[in-house]
């Protein structure tokens, strides 16, 4: 079953506002603006076998004195930016551009962020995990974080997801990041768009989607003109894409804002019910696209937000403003090890 989802690029390209090349952003309340990433849902994602841990360390070892950091073991939560999703070495499965998840877990790329934590830290794949999943929503985590599954199809990202070996990897994990919410916001906006125009641009979604242009060349740029050009949309279609860039977009931006409140603080708790001990890491998010007033108030808030419940229930709050990114709204390279970097210095710490 295919699912179908336009890039949020194609509304800035609709709207003559094209993405920044390496955006940087403020951070929360110190912040002018913030949006954030631009999920790509492109299909169905079921289960894949995950490794098996390996054993914990001997009692008496912990009982020598402070753990040593080769003995941590650090897991990532998050969505399609903890995945990797954008890099270079990323896997796509085919030209329907659906995700290849399975190399994540211990087998994830070694440029993205929770590869570079694990390279400051010492950490080998059996104690750096990386749990990231793309297009995954507030509710989508609390249910695989509580139950090891979802409980029913995300019709809008296209995804159904089943971990029960997340659980596990909570309970070994000395420290867990979260990074989650953006895509309370972006998924429904860019669907909002798809239904808008009758995904007359499905061609141009796969392009930016697979990575076709993520480096904005000249050459790049042209071909993406033409490819938005090339999009006759009806009256009906132009006045359905006007408002779903105006109170549509708004509108989404307070649900999103409402699951985040509803959902991460369950989130946590779900975590220091099965592993009190654990350090949490809740990270912030970045704004690629800081001239979308609409984004930004969102972000904005978002940051807000998870800074106070950091404070208020004992995690960490890891802002990282400063990422760079590329037109497809992902971290480049240097974005993941900027965030990588950040989670670093907020476990040294503690």
């Amino acid at each position: 079953m295919k699912k179908r989802i336009l890039s949020f690029l194609l509304a800035a390209a609709m709207t003559a506002a094209c993405l920044p090349l390496g955006a940087f952003a403020a951070d929360g309340a110190d912040a002018a603006a913030q949006t954030a990433e631009n999920p790509a849902s492109v299909g169905i994602i079921g289960s894949a076998e995950v490794p098996a841990l390996v054993p914990e360390t001997d009692a008496e070892d912990d009982a020598e004195g402070p753990q040593d950091p080769h003995s941590l073991t650090y897991v990532a939560f998050g969505d399609s930016i903890a995945a990797g999703v954008g890099l270079t070495n990323f896997v796509y499965s085919d030209a329907d551009i659906f995700y290849d998840i399975s190399p994540n877990f211990k087998g994830y790329s070694d440029e993205c962020y929770v590869a570079y934590v694990a390279d400051a830290l010492g950490l080998d794949r059996d104690h750096a995990i990386n749990l990231g999943l793309p297009t995954l929503m507030t509710k989508d985590l609390l249910e695989l974080v509580r139950d090891g599954q979802m409980s029913e199809f995300n019709q809008p990202a296209g995804t159904y997801y089943v971990y029960p070996e997340f659980q596990d990897y909570i309970r070994e994990a000395d420290i867990i990041s979260i990074e989650i919410g953006m895509n309370d916001a972006m998924v429904p906006f860019i669907v909002s768009i798809g239904n808008a125009t009758n995904w007359k641009s499905e061609q141009l979604a796969n392009s930016l989607i697979s990575g076709g242009y993520r480096d904005m060349s000249f050459s790049n740029f042209t071909k993406m003109m033409k490819q938005v050009f090339s999009i006759h949309l009806t009256s009906k279609e132009t006045s359905d894409l006007f408002y779903a860039l105006t109170t549509g977009m708004s509108n989404t931006c307070k649900q999103a804002y409402t699951n985040v409140e509803t959902y991460l603080p369950q989130i946590v708790d779900a975590i220091r019910a099965q592993n009190p001990d654990v350090q949490i890491l809740l990270l912030g998010c970045y704004n690629p696209v800081p001239l979308m007033w609409t984004w930004s108030n969102f972000f904005n808030k978002y940051n807000t937000f998870v800074r106070q419940l950091a404070e208020d229930t004992g995690c960490t709050y890891v802002p990282i403003p400063r990422t760079k990114t590329a037109n497809d709204g992902h971290p480049t390279i240097q974005g993941h090890k900027y965030i990588a970097q950040q989670i670093v210095d907020a476990i040294e710490e503690e």
